[in-house]
């Protein structure tokens, strides 16, 4: 069912081609690609970076610390009597022993060395003032009492990264590396005691400090190639979407214009025959024929001069302000216009519409002939008797409202189903094929939409889904 909305006093239109184009253009991809691209990439490599130099670092700092457990346990097992000193601390140091400490206080970056017995109190310090004492609780030194090797970097600036034991180091640098290496007896079952080193590796720190220039380095110029190489492909297939969209607008546009070409020619071709005929009826026929003939030219001319409003309609845009529209008065006002017709057809006209029903948004005169089209499509879809409803529904609470026209009709087949609404197509012998797309564009205009439910004999029913105000 479809009849051409009247559009003489105000006129609506689809929104054309170029129009929705400009749309969709306004979403700049590649822009957008480019910068969401550019913050995750250099958060990506930040982070990347950031764990790299942290797994390094530690693992040279692990390294350091193998290398000195090494030393220190090779020198224990040399030095028998800094073996039998370690194994109880109660009995003096001999020149030996002596001797031995010095060599690990003197070793390469060393600040301080303490050892302590299996108690965690020091027994012998590079820092004499330091030997005797007992310290608070220290995880890293449990640890190393317990087998473990313990590296830690520190920094004295930060007070909470601070302990007891740090008491009186001198630092000349802002950051040194703290391990702890367990000394294990002969057989390599009991830890006889734990050295403690403070150290400034400067050699170790100057590799670390390079090493993190080229990290960030690295990182840097693999953001930036990673970064043009997608940027590169995205903006490839940014051009070509365009390229294509504007191909497929163009197909469009002459597809809607053969489309309408074959329906004007179409429509036009009989209304030019008919007033050809009359013109001829004028000039050989009585006065009779001449006035029927007359009114026939008129009426033809009225028919072409409606489907050329239909058509600057469709044509023309849609600038109209949305307002509340209340539904009740537009109804009945809607009902009132095709009250003669449907009288004269003996077609029944029920309304059911929600008590509570509040205003929509959209235009009024617009609104209305939506409205009076599908009341004149149902019409012309019921042979002689039959009834047309008119529903209004609300979900209290919800933000939509429903207005729905149903006629117990023939209905429409599957086929024309799918193609109701598309311009240019029509069922009807009068119909130029624009009034129900028409219809749905004014309803999509004011943020809603037009559905349409049909079958062969059980009748049409279109729904106006509309924004509540």
């Amino acid at each position: 069912m479809e009849k051409p909305l009247s559009t003489e006093t105000q006129p609506a239109t689809r929104m054309s081609s170029s129009a929705h184009t400009a749309n969709l253009v306004r979403f700049n991809l590649s822009r957008w690609f480019a910068v969401v691209a550019l913050i995750a990439i250099t958060v990506i490599a930040v982070a990347a970076g950031a764990l790299l130099d942290r797994f390094v670092t530690q693992r040279l700092l692990w390294q350091e610390a193998l290398l000195i457990k090494e030393f220190v346990q090779s020198l224990v097992q040399v030095q028998t009597p800094l073996q039998a000193f370690l194994a109880d601390p109660a009995r003096s140091q001999d020149a030996q022993t002596e001797a031995a400490f010095a060599h690990i206080g003197s070793m390469p970056g060393m600040l301080r060395a303490n050892v302590y017995d299996p108690r965690g109190r020091v027994i012998w310090s590079s820092d004499p003032p330091m030997i005797g004492r007992s310290f608070g609780p220290n995880a890293e030194l449990d640890s190393a009492l317990a087998g473990h090797v313990v590296t830690r970097s520190a920094d004295p600036s930060h007070p909470e990264q601070g302990k007891d034991e740090h008491l009186g180091l001198k630092n000349p640098q802002p950051v040194f590396v703290e391990i702890y290496v367990p000394v294990l007896d002969v057989r390599g079952e009991r830890v006889l005691a734990v050295i403690e080193f403070y150290k400034n590796p400067k050699a170790l720190l100057a590799a670390l400090g390079q090493l993190r220039q080229y990290i960030v380095l690295g990182a840097a110029t693999s953001g930036v190639l990673l970064f043009l190489a997608l940027f590169g492909l995205v903006r490839r297939a940014d051009l070509t979407i365009r390229r294509q969209q504007r191909q497929l607008v163009d197909n469009e546009t002459l597809a809607v214009i053969g489309e309408m070409s074959a329906a004007v020619a179409h429509g036009i071709r009989n209304p030019l025959a008919a007033i050809r005929s009359s013109a001829e009826l004028i000039q050989g026929g009585d006065l009779a024929q001449a006035h029927d003939a007359a009114a026939d030219i008129v009426a033809q001319s009225d028919r072409l001069e409606t489907w050329v409003r239909e058509l600057l309609a469709y044509t023309r845009p849609l600038d109209e302000a949305i307002a509340p529209v209340p539904l009740q008065p537009l109804v009945n006002r809607c009902l009132s216009e095709v009250q003669r017709e449907t009288q004269r057809r003996n077609i029944r006209v029920h309304t059911a519409l929600a008590a509570d029903l509040p205003a929509v948004r959209g235009d009024a005169l617009l609104l209305g002939q939506v409205l009076g089209s599908l009341l004149a499509n149902a019409i012309e879809a019921l042979d002689g008797e039959g009834q047309i409803t008119v529903r209004g529904d609300w979900d209290r609470g919800q933000s939509q409202v429903t207005l729905s026209v149903h006629d117990t009709g023939r209905g429409m087949t599957g086929a024309q189903l799918e193609r109701a609404g598309k311009p240019f197509h029509t069922t009807k012998p009068r119909g130029l094929g624009v009034g129900l797309a028409l219809a749905r564009r004014v309803i999509e205009r004011f943020g809603g939409r037009l559905e349409i439910d049909s079958g062969p004999e059980r009748g049409t029913t279109v729904r106006l889904h509309l924004a509540a105000a």
